[in-house]
C-alpha cells in the first residue's frame, strides 16, 4: 500500500489536525492585528516572527493531512478564520496587555496539542512525523515565553493568572526551553 492510500484509523487525531490546521490561521489573523497594534518595533518584528511561524506550521499540518487523505473541515475554517478576525480587530481597542497575555496562555495549551499529535501517531506505529510535531511543539512553547517575558512584572499578571489559570507561575505545559529532552525521550511531555 502506498503512502498516498493510506488512511488513519484515528477519529482523535483526525480531529486535532484538522482544528490545528484552522487553528494556525486563526492565530496567524491575529498576530497581524497584535502587531499592528504595538507601537514598539522590536515587539512589532518579534509578533510578525511569530505570525510566520503560524503560517509554517499551517503548511505542514496540511501536507501530513494530505499524506493521509484527510479533508481541510469547512465547518473549522469558517469558525476559526471569524474568531481569527475578530482578536485580530480587539487587539487595537484591549490596551496592550491583554494581547500579549492571551497570546502567551494560548500558546501555552498549543504546545500539547503537537505532542499529542506525536502521540497518537506513535500509537499507530507511525512515527516519521515525531521530529516535525516535535519542533512545532517547542515553537510554540517559544513563543509562550516570548509572551510571558513581555509581561512578566506587569502588575495585572496576578489578577489575570488567578482567573485565568495561567502566568508565571503556571502553565498548560511541562516543558522547560533551558532543559529539554530531546524527540527520543520527549514522551514525559504533556502527559496527564
Amino acid at each position: 500500500m502506498s503512502t498516498e492510500e493510506i488512511t488513519l484509523k484515528h477519529k482523535e487525531l483526525v480531529k486535532l489536525l484538522q482544528m490545528a490546521y484552522s487553528a494556525e490561521r486563526a492565530a496567524s489573523f491575529a498576530y497581524i492585528g497584535h502587531a499592528g497594534a504595538v507601537k514598539n518595533n522590536e515587539e512589532k518584528k518579534a509578533i510578525r516572527q511569530i505570525e510566520l511561524d503560524e503560517w509554517n506550521h499551517r503548511k505542514e499540518v496540511l501536507g501530513i493531512m494530505n499524506k493521509y487523505n484527510i479533508p481541510v473541515s469547512e465547518y473549522y475554517e469558517i469558525r476559526f478564520y471569524i474568531i481569527g478576525k475578530i482578536i485580530s480587530a480587539s487587539c487595537y481597542v484591549i490596551g496592550w496587555f491583554m494581547p500579549f497575555y492571551f497570546a502567551g496562555r494560548l500558546e501555552s495549551g498549543n504546545v500539547c496539542e503537537y505532542f499529542r499529535m506525536k502521540y497518537f501517531f506513535n500509537s499507530l506505529g507511525i512515527t516519521e512525523h515525531d521530529k516535525m510535531l516535535y519542533e512545532m511543539g517547542m515553537k510554540e512553547k517559544e513563543h509562550e515565553v516570548y509572551f510571558l517575558n513581555q509581561i512578566k512584572s506587569n502588575k495585572m499578571l496576578p489578577f489575570f493568572e488567578k482567573w485565568f489559570m495561567w502566568g508565571s507561575v503556571k502553565s498548560f505545559n511541562n516543558i522547560n526551553l533551558d532543559e529539554k529532552y530531546p524527540v527520543e525521550k520527549s514522551d514525559i511531555y504533556c502527559k496527564k
